[in-house]
């Protein structure tokens, strides 16, 4: 015996997303979603949508190229966990795809603003961690900053130094949260960073190259704000 009415809930999603250069397309269920009389859409990317679930339903949100139609992410939206999906965000940028939010911040002229994301730790490593602890050196081992977790689905709080070059690299270094062990094997993981004056929102890599595991944080979000 099934019930006649089925038990249902409100689907209430504030989408916040941002997407340069490709334009990109929502789909529900299939069905491109419009945003101000428009089907495909780049750069900011924000709207509402509102759905009923019935028990048992699944509602498919899908991120797709406009120009390809290849999906680039997708959200399985249900009865049960649609409480988790009250706002949604996500950054679609050459090569990498976020789902977390990013705000450029203030940082005053002479100094240097550093975050860091890592969405996909642990994704070559074969590391369980959710986070990674972050210490950011000169050349010569002075700690500039030092970040409690960087984790996979939101950028780090800022930290502010004052700028000290236009050449100079800064180092990353990455460990297991509340040690100075390095996250995975036994050698230290240094990754060198590109300083901008300003604002830099770091998203790190784990990369296999010639099969061996390094990380790279080569992709700036705050070039694309």
């Amino acid at each position: 015996m099934q019930p006649f009415d089925k038990s249902q809930k409100p689907g209430d999603i504030t989408i916040k997303g941002y997407s340069k250069p490709d334009v990109i397309q929502l789909r529900l269920n299939g069905t491109p979603v419009s945003i101000n009389g428009n089907t495909s859409y780049t750069d900011k990317v924000e709207t509402k949508l509102e759905f009923v679930l019935d028990e048992g339903e699944t509602e498919r949100l899908g991120i797709f190229n406009n120009e390809t139609g290849t999906e680039i992410a997708h959200y399985n939206i249900t009865y049960d966990n649609v409480a988790d999906y009250k706002t949604l965000n996500f950054f679609n940028l050459p090569g990498i795809f976020l789902r977390a939010s990013a705000v450029k911040p203030q940082v005053n002229l002479g100094r240097v603003g550093f975050e860091f994301i890592f969405p996909n730790l642990g994704e070559f490593s074969g590391s369980s961690l959710t986070g990674v602890k972050g210490i950011l050196r000169r050349e010569n081992g002075v700690i500039l900053a030092e970040f409690d977790k960087i984790g996979k689905e939101s950028f780090t709080p800022v930290k502010i130094y004052t700028y000290f070059s236009n050449i100079a690299p800064v180092y990353l270094e990455l460990y297991k949260p509340d040690s100075t062990v390095p996250y995975i094997g036994s050698e230290l993981i240094k990754v060198k960073i590109k300083q901008d004056m300003g604002a830099n929102l770091i998203v790190l890599q784990e990369i296999m190259e010639n099969g061996v595991l390094t990380v790279k944080g080569e992709i700036d979000v705050a070039d694309y704000l």
